[in-house]
């Protein structure tokens, strides 16, 4: 093929009237060598009906148009069934307006008849909530409790306070519930063992309301709303079509592939007896194509040969960006940077984008030298990449935190610890408001956190970090990214809230607990059960103003320090983004006085890791 474009670049060259020639001749179809016959061309239809029920309209699909939509329907001859991932649901009615629809689940009918536990936790969600989202009405909410003998009084006063009924003969669970048509509002500070599950309700019409039986409660009729995600909802005005391959979201372009958007239902068939007026319109159509062809050509010529010229040109940019701003950046060859390392002799870490290695500039200078294993973004020259860091000789604050003998023997008192708080507090203040570009970096832990000779404290890499030209309050995310245990509930479910810089100020909170604990928060080895989750544990002292029980022994100002910053902690940890503080307000905390802090709310969730919250509800 190369050689082919430079043939035709070389015929340009030489004569561009011959060369013009030779290509319009090349892509002009005459009329004699075209063929005309029946084609048919897949179109999806605008809408489709079934009996008795009002039109279908896009992400319903019929069966036999599996690229026309996202939900499959299968008309009956009283009406349709419609798919949603492994369950199907018999409709009794639907609405064009906002793709609602009412369905009858029969597996969740026959589980609620009989009263069996698993009608209570029956799933009603999407089963690809990258392409939409389900919510149902009408619905009650039930919180199921896991039978644990630590919370099970506490979770059962909770309840009772609140005039809740219970349903305690399932094995594993107890059940919690209100009965209400109107109220739709969910608690906000849950018992650590306890989730929210939505289910269809009642409202009196179908069957006899018994409120104290809990499956009497229960609708097997209930009306399904479905919701394309924003990224779907895009690619489809832009008649595209929605895709999860490898669990990846992708919008792949209609008019190019086999479905086509027309309001037209069917296979369309063209009759060769009506469609003189239309090849006269591919004829010209084709004529055009040529001449287009033709101009491309042309460009891609100019383009080849011009190639060199282009890239000296880059080459000497670069190279003149380098030595004018040398206390900026600096490239090195691959062959300086093996010799920094030689060849790569002591290897400091792995992490998931490369390796690192320890090395020393020619000026007697130490760093840290990370050789990148994938291959992307911009590459000026080369296929070997690597990134140049100055060397922290103190490593990571992650071996300060769980190595007790490692920490009693540093120079780490609370006093430094402290410290440390503060400045990484002030970078990431940096990287939210300092910067032009705001920067969220949703991997703050102690493990990328890197300490100097003096141990003052860098936040490192930026592998998972998202850069946003406009500092807005909340923003969207296609996938979840972090490292879990500092993960925020927002990631894991839009139902806790909005993604935001308060993101990072939770994964900060939970990683000053650790530094405040000497240990991982969610702690599976400890002997009491009730420590497992530490940000509870300690929670609790805080309340109670006992005895911190910490591994340092303190003086009464390392005392307050302490306190401050399990505060401070506990505030940025909050299950709501909007009960965070900023991180310049966590400044001011950890810089202020002990006693203009206010103990905050007990964060409801036991840990992101064991209690994401079912919702009906999932974006």
């Amino acid at each position: 093929m190369k050689k082919v474009s430079k043939l035709f670049c070389w015929t340009f060259e030489m004569n561009p009237v011959l060369f013009l020639a030779f290509v319009l001749l090349a892509c002009v179809p005459f009329p004699h060598s075209a063929t005309y016959h029946n084609t048919s061309t897949l179109i999806c239809p605008e809408s489709f009906s079934c009996p008795n029920l009002a039109p279908f309209k896009y992400p319903f699909y019929k069966a036999a148009d599996r690229q026309c939509g996202l939900i499959q329907v299968n008309c009956t001859s009283d009406g349709g069934i419609i798919h949603l991932g492994r369950g199907s649901y018999e409709i009794h009615g639907n609405f064009v307006s906002d793709s609602s629809v009412w369905v009858v689940n029969k597996m969740f009918k026959t589980l609620v008849q009989k009263e069996r536990c698993e009608a209570l936790m029956y799933n009603f969600t999407s089963p690809t909530p990258l392409l939409y989202s389900i919510s149902i009405l009408p619905f009650i909410t039930l919180y199921k409790c896991t039978n644990n003998s630590t919370y099970d009084a506490q979770t059962e006063a909770y309840f009772h306070q609140l005039n809740y009924n219970s349903y305690n003969k399932c094995k594993d669970h107890n059940f919690y519930y209100k009965y209400s048509i109107s109220n739709t509002s969910i608690l906000s500070d849950l018992p650590p063992t306890c989730q929210v599950i939505l289910l269809p309700v009642e409202t009196g019409g179908h069957k006899v309301v018994n409120e104290p039986n809990i499956f009497s409660l229960l609708s097997s009729v209930v009306s399904i709303s479905i919701k394309l995600s924003p990224s779907c909802d895009k690619c489809h005005k832009e008649e595209g079509q929605c895709h999860t391959p490898n669990g990846q979201f992708l919008c792949s372009n209609a008019k190019k592939g086999d479905a086509h958007w027309h309001n037209h239902d069917g296979l369309k068939s063209t009759n060769t007896k009506k469609e003189a007026p239309l090849r006269k319109l591919k004829y010209i159509l084709a004529v055009c194509v040529g001449f287009v062809t033709m101009l491309v050509v042309i460009i891609l010529c100019f383009i080849w040969k011009l190639r060199w010229r282009i890239k000296t040109k880059k080459y000497v940019n670069v190279e003149s960006f380098l030595e004018n701003h040398e206390f900026l950046a600096k490239r090195y060859t691959y062959l300086q940077v093996k010799r920094m390392t030689n060849s790569f002799e002591i290897k400091l870490g792995q992490g998931g984008f490369g390796s690192v290695y320890k090395g020393a500039l020619t000026n007697g200078s130490l760093v840290a030298v990370k050789i990148l294993s994938e291959l992307k973004g911009f590459c000026f020259e080369g296929h070997q990449r690597a990134l140049i860091y100055e060397f922290m000789p103190n490593g990571s604050l992650e071996k300060f935190i769980y190595d007790q003998t490692f920490l009693s023997n540093s120079q780490l008192g609370w006093k430094k610890l402290h410290e440390i708080a503060i400045g990484i507090a002030r970078g990431l203040e940096y990287l939210h408001s300092g910067c032009n570009t705001r920067i969220l970096h949703f991997d703050i832990k102690p493990h990328n956190i890197l300490l100097d000779q003096d141990f003052s404290p860098k936040i490192s890499d930026f592998g998972l970090a998202k850069l946003f030209l406009e500092k807005r309050s909340m923003i969207s995310m296609s996938h979840m990214r972090g490292t879990p245990g500092y993960i925020a509930p927002e990631l894991y479910s839009r139902s806790f809230g909005q993604v935001s810089h308060k993101s990072d100020v939770y994964s900060y909170g939970m990683m000053i607990l650790e530094i405040v604990g000497g240990r991982k928060n969610i702690e599976v080895g400890v002997d009491h059960t009730s420590e497992i989750y530490f940000p509870h544990w300690i929670y609790k002292k805080v309340d109670l103003d006992e005895d911190l029980e910490l591994h340092m022994s303190t003086s009464d100002e390392e005392n307050e320090m302490v306190r401050k910053m399990i505060i401070v902690g506990l505030w940025c940890i909050q299950t709501n983004p909007l009960s965070r503080p900023t991180i310049t307000k966590v400044l001011e905390m950890l810089e202020g006085d002990l006693e203009s802090l206010e103990i905050p709310p007990k964060p409801y969730l036991s840990s992101p890791l064991r209690s994401v919250v079912s919702s009906s509800f999932t974006e």
